[in-house]
């Protein structure tokens, strides 16, 4: 089977889960967490801007005619909620939970990228963008790392009882996954496989700990959410794995 557009598929299907998520609760908020947009009548005006662009743009990466202004919609919407993160953390600097999350929406931004350097015509201008994305990526798994390491016992919670040997080993495990995959990708060195795994690890959150999660509080945004931010990173994920695939690397990028 030809699995070459199943990162743009994956995606762009978390993206219009999102929309779709926002637009049944009447929130987005919940889990993106920006105070200013708490406020009443502009919290309104965002949130229905922001349903349409998520479910429009993930619907246009779906066919690659309109992969490209689909992937610059979805690229611009999550620099947005990225870039609201920054105060947040300037205002509190000794928490990384901020950064963590704006590195978060930020590997999305990369994903976004990437598909739009996919869909160019010019070779060149192509390269510079996907690089960009590709590194840009990499230092989104750092910061991966560091959110699981700093936020151990909270990452451990994640993880469902029943999987053995216990939650802490497999907290301690995903986190040095992180740790060398983000090493590999950055330095070139088995970059390929790097990126696979780190994308069947992402898939394996989802499938794990976030698949499940609506079936335990059917009510929660946030259970509903988690699964699509998860399915993107995965997506975004693939699209690296994909690039790389593409470039024929062989270990190197």
């Amino acid at each position: 089977m030809n699995t070459s557009n199943l990162g743009r598929h994956l995606f762009g299907l978390a993206s219009i889960g999102f929309g779709a998520f926002s637009l049944t609760f009447g929130d987005f908020n919940t889990w993106q967490r920006i105070t200013p947009l708490d406020v009443g009548s502009l919290h309104e005006i965002l949130l229905y801007l922001y349903i349409p662009a998520v479910i429009l743009g993930g619907l246009a990466v779906q066919w690659r005619r309109t992969a490209r202004i689909g992937a610059i919609v979805l690229g611009i919407t999550y620099a947005i909620f990225a870039v609201l993160w920054l105060p947040r953390w300037l205002a509190t600097p000794q928490s990384y939970d901020p950064l963590g999350n704006f590195f978060e929406q930020f590997s999305l931004v990369c994903g976004a990228i990437m598909l739009y350097a996919s869909t160019l015509g010019d070779p060149r201008r192509a390269t510079r963008l996907e690089r960009f994305a590709y590194y840009g990526f990499g230092i989104c798994v750092i910061s991966f790392t560091l959110g699981q390491a700093l936020y151990l016992q909270a990452t451990a919670s994640f993880v469902p009882a029943w999987i053995l040997p216990g939650r802490m080993f497999w907290a301690v495990l995903t986190t040095v996954c992180f740790a060398l995959a983000a090493i590999a990708l950055l330095s070139g060195r088995a970059a390929l496989l790097a990126a696979r795994l780190t994308t069947a690890m992402i898939v394996g959150f989802g499938l794990l700990v976030w698949l499940p999660a609506p079936f335990t509080d059917p009510h929660s945004l946030t259970a509903w959410a988690g699964n699509s931010e998860n399915g993107a990173i995965a997506g975004a994920a693939w699209i690296v794995a994909e690039y790389l695939s593409r470039r024929g690397a062989d270990g190197r990028t």
